[in-house]
């Protein structure tokens, strides 16, 4: 039960802290999505738009078709990122809603306002920055690079 209230009290500060993100990034998207099916195939969305709405993460394709909808997870933070493990996935597309069932993946936000270095790499991640990579139980691979375009309570 701690865990549970752990996960919602960082998540609504992941929210909170992502709110004025609204008032300095101006509303384009810059993120890119890579699925890659199990069978191998691979597509590649550019320009996605990245939301943080009701202590969600939804990504969005530039034509609105698809939004894939990151609804829980389990946040802590690490240096100035938040690191999240996320456990719940719905895809919305085409009129139908599809829960996503994720084997494993992380997600890392950065809600300065400076790059910041990634843990145990030499990677860093940009001013509100996202990176996300996962796995379904079906394996598909998912990943994700951007800055955050919105964030609605």
């Amino acid at each position: 039960m701690k865990d549970i209230k752990m996960t919602r009290h960082v998540s609504t500060a992941i929210a909170l802290g992502f709110a004025f993100i609204v008032l300095t990034c101006a509303a384009k998207a810059t993120g890119t999505a890579t699925v890659q099916q199990s069978d191998g195939t691979i597509k590649v969305y550019k320009n996605v738009v990245i939301a943080i709405r009701d202590q969600q993460m939804e990504v969005t394709t530039s034509d609105g078709v698809g939004t894939l909808v990151i609804g829980k997870a389990a946040c802590t933070k690490v240096g100035a990122l938040v690191e999240c493990l996320p456990y719940d996935a719905t895809l919305y597309q085409g009129g139908h809603k599809v829960r996503i069932m994720l084997k494993s993946g992380t997600v890392w936000l950065n809600p300065t306002t400076s790059r910041q270095p990634l843990s145990m790499t030499s990677a860093r991640i940009g001013p509100h920055g996202v990176l996300v990579s996962a796995t379904t139980k079906r394996g598909t691979y998912f990943s994700l690079t951007g800055t955050v375009d919105r964030v609605t309570k």
